[in-house]
């Protein structure tokens, strides 16, 4: 049996790592990881580890997936085989050289050919054991010879200047009379290669570490001399033998990769104002966004770019609000109202989770907390229970928690956030009408939303809400189970509760909560939540809590004597204050409030020589600090730039590197006080809950109306049938909602128009970018096996323009990226394709 845990990771930069599932060779880890990637990556690899008696880790095995493979698994669940992990394989960086071959002409007329090798730089190398001394061994090889040089050793870096040359003698000295000026012997140097390797100056007995080797033949010169080219390190064969497949297990990965690539905002005019407007459109299933839920194979990959992009713009309650109305008056029976996955529902989950999830955290948080923590015996199946168990001390425990959270929730409402309940009321509004003769149509409609969609899907699976960070064990999992069906019942208001229960033991378990103080509690609740014009009165004096988490911070120097050195504290950050201290729960050692935060940006990493680190400028010094890894650095920079945007005195330009030893590093100005060198980075939007980017938005709704353009134009003759005919309709075009023929024709038009016109911007962007794209460059180094580079590498330029990739495929720019991991997912995010090109005003 082994105690194992898996970590996911860019190329070797660790950005997640899941629990230990301890005494098990088949464990189950069931964890979702969702991020944004805020820098290039080749390979997006999970490691397996086991942990000994002695809570020593060694590697099991790996699986790298290819940055430009992850199309293929895209949203699929796959078992992949563990490969063998050794030194030789781990390599990552990229290095920059040049070879240039010349004829010298010694004092005695003799004629030889020498190489001159020159190592310019390299980038991205790994961190091996927390440090990277980098030096490059030069190696001319051949069948015959094998002669060796060695830059120097360049510390604490991972992207190292050398720019070092090194000559060799290539050919055999030679009469001059033999060979003619600019010849040289053929056979010789098509034998010949350069190779570079890469190694980590290590002080410890066992040797110095390998990075990565590339291996270059010298008749690469033949076609230009001199040579110059950026090449990604490749791993070293060094023959070893390779384990046989399935010798060291599988892994079972279901991974969704979405590139995005953006116009400038002005591309997007006509359609995003064509989806602003659904709201206003009647009837609103003629609305273009009403239409995208029509066409689109599943409601929910509609819902969510649709909601983010109506949130971002305040149009949001407008639009749910007309299609919930709609949905209304074509539902039949009040017992089934909102009880479907139309578009209607989909949007309000969405939205739920976007506006709601710190309401969600503050209302469940702590308890669920202790529940995870307490690990009391709550099983009251008879046939589950154990020998050492009593039944009714476990309905006691589980009538605590049940109780516990009841209270929390339905004395919450004056928390909840608006625009949830500006959309209750609206539902409240429309349900009642449609039933005038139904009392309780009122409550249902919001509560089967709040409490079945909301809390007690929370409940069951807090990891999904972010309320604990992995999932929970078997014994809470059971715990809570039990929990979020008793409050999913209470919150439902049905008639005969006890009979909605399969479970004959929840049926009687349910008896404790028969008074009618429960149901008028839930009402009472929902009153409040679906009231008009409710707006909570203290939400500006209630500190959030934002984002907390272990860090490393510098020294800020307050006190005139003290060292400056690195310590590693607990950050917690709300929207009152920025503060830190020693241990979770401590009093705090410092703290910042928001509106001394002048502004958050990255510090070089040549400062400190650490990477991921970032500063939180002050007006009097700058507080340095370092994230544990490159996703964790960025998610701390937005949301501080986020909640800090407002303040008046924020800074435009700053010192992207440090003020040591009497000077700023990147400026060499000598006062402490100097003004900024750089132009701080651009705003982001100041609302603290939801940061989106409308055009992205925008582009994710025209490539689904894209991939989806069958469809549409099968509306478009849905449209022109009903229409002309008054019969009964083809069967292929009873799926769709079409309330007015000529209004919604009259919306496809325009939609098509609309994305016709992005996708030939698209065509003409990725031709002018074919042109321009260099092989070898920095941006893409040789080694890169992306199919859109090699087509760029090989294609003449007066050829037709290439086809347009499908969607999820790996284009050239990325502007952000999304990976996320784990054996399910709830909405995953909508791939699509595009270039962001700069326009006047806006890059």
């Amino acid at each position: 049996m082994r105690d194992c845990y898996c970590t996911v990771n860019l190329d070797q930069e660790e950005v997640f790592r899941t629990k230990i599932v301890e005494k098990s060779l088949c464990p189950f880890y069931g964890e979702d990881f969702y991020c944004e990637i805020p820098r290039s990556f080749r390979h997006l690899s999970f490691y397996v580890f086991d942990r000994d008696v002695f809570r020593r880790d060694s590697i099991i095995g790996k699986v790298a997936i290819r940055k430009e493979d992850l199309p293929k698994y895209h949203n699929r669940d796959t078992w992949f085989q563990l490969q063998h992990v050794d030194a030789d394989s781990e390599v990552q960086g990229k290095v920059h050289l040049e070879l240039r071959l010349s004829e010298v002409i010694t004092d005695s007329g003799i004629v030889c050919h020498k190489l001159a090798t020159r190592i310019l730089e390299c980038q991205g190398l790994p961190i091996v054991n927390g440090q990277c001394d980098p030096y490059a061994t030069v190696t001319l090889a051949g069948p015959y010879r094998s002669e060796a040089k060695k830059t120097k050793v360049k510390k604490k870096t991972n992207n190292p200047q050398f720019d070092e040359v090194f000559y060799f003698e290539v050919t055999r000295p030679c009469s001059y009379s033999r060979k003619s000026h600019f010849d040289f012997e053929e056979e010789d140097v098509d034998k010949l290669e350069i190779r570079v390797d890469l190694w980590n100056a290590s002080n410890l007995k066992f040797g110095d570490e390998f990075l990565g080797e590339l291996r270059i033949p010298l008749k690469v010169l033949r076609q230009c001399s001199p040579y110059e080219a950026w090449y990604f390190l490749q791993p070293r064969d060094n023959g070893s033998k390779s384990l046989k497949p399935g010798d060291l297990g599988s892994l079972r990965l279901n991974v969704v990769y979405t590139e995005d690539h953006v116009f400038s905002s002005d591309y997007y005019g006509p359609l995003r104002d064509l989806l602003l407007r659904s709201a206003d459109v009647e009837p609103v299933s003629a609305s273009a966004a009403h239409i995208l839920g029509e066409v689109c194979r599943e409601k929910q990959e509609a819902a969510v770019p649709l909601v983010r992009l109506l949130l971002h713009y305040g149009r949001v309650v407008p639009f749910i609000c007309a299609i919930a109305s709609a949905e209304v008056r074509r539902t039949q029976d009040p017992n089934t109202i909102f009880r479907g996955n139309s578009l209607t529902s989909k949007c309000i989950d969405e939205t739920m989770k976007l506006a709601g999830m710190q309401y969600l955290h503050d209302t469940l948080k702590p308890t669920i907390e202790e529940i995870c923590q307490s690990h009391k015996s709550c099983e009251i199946d008879p046939v589950r229970l154990k020998e050492h168990e009593s039944l009714e001390s476990n309905m006691e425990n589980l009538r605590q928690y049940v109780d516990r959270i009841f209270n929390v929730i339905t004395k919450s409402g004056v928390s909840c956030p608006t625009v949830m309940c500006d959309i209750f009321f609206s539902l409240r509004e429309a349900a009642a009408k449609r039933f005038q003769d139904d009392l309780d149509v009122r409550y249902t409609a919001v509560s089967s939303f709040i409490f079945l969609r909301f809390f007690a899907p929370a409940i069951l699976s807090p990891n999904l809400f972010q309320l604990t960070p992995h999932h929970t064990d078997p014994q809470t999992s059971r715990t809570l189970t039990l929990v979020s069906k008793t409050i999913q019942t209470l919150g439902s208001l049905s008639k005969s509760k006890s009979a909605s229960f399969k479970e004959s033991y929840m049926a009687a378990f349910y008896e404790f909560f028969n008074e009618q103080k429960y149901a008028d509690a839930v009402k009472n609740f929902l009153d409040l939540i679906s009231s008009s014009g409710r707006r909570d009165p203290k939400s500006v004096q209630q500190p959030i809590l934002l984002k907390e988490g272990f860090m490393i911070k510098r020294a800020q120097g307050r006190k005139r004597f003290g060292m400056k050195n690195f310590k590693k504290r607990w950050f917690r950050l709300t929207n009152h204050e920025f503060t830190y201290q020693k241990n979770k729960g401590d009093p705090p050692l410092c703290s910042i409030p928001i509106e001394n935060i002048l502004a958050v940006e990255t510090l070089e990493e040549e400062s400190f020589k650490m990477k991921n680190m970032f500063q939180v400028i002050q007006p009097e010094r700058a507080l340095y600090i370092q994230a544990n890894n490159c996703v964790e650095a960025k998610a701390w920079i937005d949301v501080l730039t986020k909640v800090s945007q407002r303040n008046q005195k924020r800074l435009t330009v700053y010192h992207p590197s440090a003020y040591l030893n009497g000077h700023w590093l990147c400026c060499r100005a000598s006062s402490d006080t100097a003004t900024g060198c750089t132009p701080c980075t651009g705003g982001l939007p100041a609302n603290i809950q939801l940061d989106i980017d409308g055009d992205r938005e925008t582009e994710r709704i025209s490539s689904l109306f894209s991939l989806y353009m069958s469809r549409l134009e099968k509306m478009q003759e849905a449209c022109g049938s009903r229409s002309v005919y008054a019969g009964p309709e083809q069967e292929e075009y009873s799926t769709f909602i079409i309330d007015d023929p000529q209004e919604t024709y009259k919306t496809l038009r325009q939609v098509i128009a609309g994305v016709g016109a992005l996708e030939q911007e698209h065509a003409q962007y990725k031709r002018d970018k074919f042109k321009k794209t260099k092989y070898g460059s920095q941006e893409h180094p040789i080694g890169d096996k992306t199919p859109l580079l090699h087509a760029c590498a090989h294609r003449d330029p007066s050829s037709p323009s290439p086809p347009r990739f499908p969607a999820g495929s790996t284009p050239l720019e990325t502007r952000a990226s999304r990976a996320t991991s784990g054996s399910s997912l709830r909405s995953p995010p909508i791939p699509c394709e595009a270039c962001r090109t700069p326009s006047p005003g806006r890059p």
